[in-house]
């Protein structure tokens, strides 16, 4: 049973940890973290004192039901088109082999999404030469459906320069959509059976209100800002995700992986720093929402610890809200 009766507490306090993706691998739970670092950059809007190098995969399992740092599984030295960055990660199965997925900005500056793999999912991954052909943005997550198609959700606005890609091609000055016009949205694509590249092109993932209308791109308490995470629950997809500006985790249902998703509230009230991330996994028969936030440094943005709480749904298959001052 996975043990969160310590109050609000991070899972590992030895390093600074973020953006939690949780899965369930060889009955046993695995959490890749990026890993925050103790340096002195000004805080900007393309997020340049974010600056992480490495990526760490915390285990448990029914022994000790507490969380171990199983060390670091790739670094950016490792990577050879990568400049700098390695932002918020995922991992997946497939083929008898483990695959993960991070974002980081290439020699250009641009963001990408690079594949590493490993016959263990502790690692340590091995990562292809190139980023991911038409890849670009950040904050990958894995989604396995019944039908064992796999697919990748990405996206995030600002320093992960999603408005930058509103076509086919890279626009340094891209600036998004006007406040009244429709939001942004994550993009998907269904990933090839050796899960290194797209099966099909990326498209953006369609947000919609209870009346059928976009979200708008200045609404800014339900619009797309990064972050996207899927899940499956009772044959209904859930695609969730930050709201940047707000501070809040909140969720969309649809009956398609491809959209459109209906959007339904608020999943996570905002949390100590500015950057909220999430993760959502069904363990030992129950759900748990893995996030991050800074109350392990007092609050400083860029120096984050994840933690984890139960996920509960409404008789209806909508979420309960979760309040992080009150887990």
């Amino acid at each position: 049973m996975l043990n969160v009766s310590k109050r609000n507490e991070p899972l590992v306090k030895h390093i600074y940890t973020a953006d939690p993706s949780a899965h369930v691998f060889e009955d046993k739970l695995y959490i890749y973290v990026s890993h925050d670092l103790e340096i002195s950059v000004p805080n900007n809007l393309d997020g340049d004192h974010y600056a992480m190098e490495d990526y760490h995969v915390l285990t448990m399992d029914d022994r000790s039901a507490e969380f171990v740092d199983d060390g670091e599984i790739l670094h950016m030295k490792d990577v050879p088109w990568v400049s700098k960055q390695m932002w918020a990660p995922d991992a997946g199965f497939r083929n008898g082999k483990y695959y993960l997925y991070f974002p980081a900005r290439d020699l250009s500056g641009v963001f990408r999404i690079g594949v590493a793999t490993a016959d263990s999912p502790a690692g340590p991954f091995t990562p292809e030469a190139d980023y991911m052909e038409e890849s670009f943005s950040i904050d990958p997550a894995v989604f396995n459906d019944d039908d064992d198609e796999v697919y990748l959700i990405l996206g995030g606005l600002r320093g992960g320069q999603l408005e930058k890609w509103s076509t086919d091609t890279y626009m340094p000055d891209g600036t998004g959509p006007a406040p009244h016009e429709p939001a942004l949205g994550p993009r998907v694509a269904k990933l090839s059976k050796d899960m290194l590249s797209f099966q099909d092109k990326l498209m953006e993932i369609s947000i919609i209100d209870t009346e059928g209308r976009p979200i708008l791109a200045g609404d800014e308490e339900r619009r797309f800002f990064e972050g996207p995470w899927m899940h499956k629950y009772e044959g209904k997809y859930y695609l969730s995700y930050s709201t940047g500006n707000t501070h809040k985790i909140v969720y969309a249902i649809g009956d398609n992986p491809l959209g459109p998703f209906t959007f339904q509230g608020t999943l996570l009230t905002p949390v100590i720093g500015w950057t909220t991330h999430h993760s959502i996994v069904n363990f030992r028969d129950k759900w748990y929402l893995f996030y991050h936030d800074s109350s392990l440094s007092d609050g400083v943005s860029h120096k984050r610890c994840v933690k984890v709480t139960e996920l509960k749904y409404n008789a209806d298959g909508t979420l309960r809200m979760i309040d992080p001052n009150l887990v």
